[in-house]
């Protein structure tokens, strides 16, 4: 992902969850950018089942859905951030540092305000 290799260093993307708990197991990342909608399962889902491992990651997820109750979903799962793709540019590289900061980032837009 070209829009985050001049601030971190990406140690690999996946289609889907599914190859997920062996890539952690070969390099455990600092990070992950997950999607809620995932072929074959939910990122919802696959974040929470992480959190349940003990996986110290921290999680920011990058979606389509401008929608609180998914937005509060994604927090409860033990997400840091919650970034909508149509600002990406503006806010993944944001949220990404804030969440290694120990800190919670939302894209500010009027669909999510009020979510903590």
């Amino acid at each position: 992902m070209k829009l985050l290799q001049n601030d971190f260093e990406v140690i690999g993307t996946l289609r889907d969850g599914s190859g997920l708990a062996e890539a952690l197991a070969r390099r455990p990342p600092d990070a992950i950018v997950l999607d809620i909608t995932l072929p074959g399962q939910s990122g919802l889902k696959l974040a929470q089942s992480l959190k349940d491992a003990g996986c110290t990651a921290r999680i920011v997820f990058l979606t389509v859905h401008s929608d609180s109750d998914y937005a509060r979903a994604a927090l409860s799962a033990g997400a840091a951030g919650y970034v909508v793709k149509p600002r990406m540019a503006s806010d993944l590289v944001l949220a990404l540092h804030a969440a290694l900061r120990g800190d919670r980032f939302i894209s500010p837009c009027a669909e999510l305000e009020g979510v903590k």
